[in-house]
């Protein structure tokens, strides 16, 4: 059976940077940081007392009414909102598409954990158990891929994937099966996270996963330098339009890129801590190499997981130098969280359009708050990390990496389209 090619067509994020891809991406090759002081709640008794919020959504924007912004948890909301720009952009003629053969799979590493809050802490034993009739629907992580699909009326593949911060790199690695097996013409993918809640930051200050950098949220996350001291909580919604390359350009669609290839793997190693070798690290990204069809010298641009946790940093850079060779010192290698913060379930989708901007433009983003001098002497700064300052440089692939608790690895592979 001949593989069909997989292309991306439409791009749509709602992100601590901007509430569009073009804010979100031009906020990257600036180098912007989107942390500052938390708005949701009181954070006076949390360790950490800021996260990468995302800043004036209005799901009216996105809702007919109140009423239907109100069905759907705020990572519903940005995930739908994310999909309606992606669709735009791409520009299907929904009234002549064959919508068995559209399908939507998109992600959340935990789903409505602001709206279980909500309603848990709301209950009280004295009125009885009048829970939202809502409050389910609300909270599964695999109700933005509902929603999305009713938005649109697509009947094709209807599902979530859920592999902690992995999530959505593994939806675009499904959709992308789907699609070259010729189970679908298009598919809508991505993940979508809003965990900045008392039980979210709760949650991850408990497990000391978090900077404390309370006096300067803006430099907190500093992947790569000595001085890190933990990840910042994001939060938003990503999503990319993958559709089969012929289909594609049959309607003229505009091409952003090529999704060349996926890998998955796992540490095997540890509830919450990446393999300290890095060994599931090296596999996801060979695995991705090998269903690409491509050498490691084919590779320009590597997004990171790059959280700024003080080891997954040093994991994912030895795996880096053990998969490329002398080939890593060539690489431009980022680290986008610097100033997103961690979105969690929709990371990968994220990343994956910046890979996919960076192809499209020949520019990598920065990973931005590193100070001369600040190294760890685990790391190997020979390594391009792209350091405070975008670059051009032409871009004919780049991989994104992401690492999810549970020792869930994923990589997408993004190239150049040529007929």
């Amino acid at each position: 059976m001949e593989l069909k090619r997989v292309v991306v067509t439409g791009l749509g994020a709602i992100t601590p940077l901007g509430n569009s891809v073009a804010e979100t991406w031009q906020a990257l090759i600036s180098g912007v940081s989107g942390a500052g002081p938390i708005t949701r709640f009181d954070t006076s008794k949390f360790k950490t007392r800021f996260a990468c919020e995302v800043k004036n959504f209005d799901p009216l924007a996105y809702f007919p009414d109140k009423k239907d912004a109100r069905k759907c948890d705020l990572h519903a909301q940005y995930a739908i909102a994310s999909a309606q720009e992606a669709v735009a952009d791409a520009n299907p003629d929904l009234e002549k598409e064959d919508k068995d053969r559209i399908g939507v799979i998109f992600s959340s590493g935990i789903g409505g954990i602001y709206s279980f809050q909500e309603e848990v802490m709301g209950y009280s034993d004295e009125r009885g158990p009048r829970f939202n009739p809502f409050f389910i629907p609300r909270i599964i992580a695999d109700i933005s891929a509902g929603h999305i699909s009713m938005k649109y009326g697509f009947r094709g593949p209807n599902f979530a994937t859920v592999s902690a911060c992995a999530s959505s790199t593994n939806a675009i690695g499904d959709a992308f099966n789907y699609i070259r097996l010729g189970k679908a013409n298009m598919i809508v993918t991505g993940g979508a996270e809003a965990p900045i809640s008392l039980v979210g930051v709760g949650g991850f200050n408990a497990m000391n996963a978090l900077s404390t950098r309370n006096d300067s949220p803006e430099t907190a996350s500093r992947p790569f330098s000595n001085s890190r001291d933990g990840f910042v909580m994001g939060e938003g919604g990503a999503c990319l339009i993958l559709e089969e390359m012929e289909h594609a350009l049959a309607r003229g669609a505009r091409i952003y890129g090529e999704i060349a290839g996926s890998g998955m793997s796992a540490d095997a190693y540890h509830l919450t801590a990446s393999h300290p070798e890095g060994l599931g690290a090296i596999l996801v990204m060979r695995n991705a190499l090998e269903d690409a069809e491509m050498k490691p010298e084919d590779i320009d641009y590597i997004n990171v997981h790059g959280t700024s946790t003080p080891v997954g940093d040093i994991s994912e850079a030895k795996a880096i130098k053990e998969v490329f060779g002398s080939h890593a010192f060539k690489l431009n290698i980022s680290a986008t969280k610097s100033m997103t913060g961690h979105m969690l379930g929709a990371a990968g989708a994220l990343e994956a359009i910046a890979c996919v901007l960076s192809v499209y433009n020949d520019v990598v983003p920065p990973t931005i708050n590193y100070t001369e001098g600040d190294n760890d002497p685990e790391i190997d700064y020979n390594l391009n990390f792209t350091f405070n300052k975008a670059q051009k440089r032409t871009v004919n692939a780049a991989l994104s990496n992401t690492f999810g608790f549970g020792g869930h690895n994923a990589s997408v592979i993004v190239k150049k389209f040529k007929k």
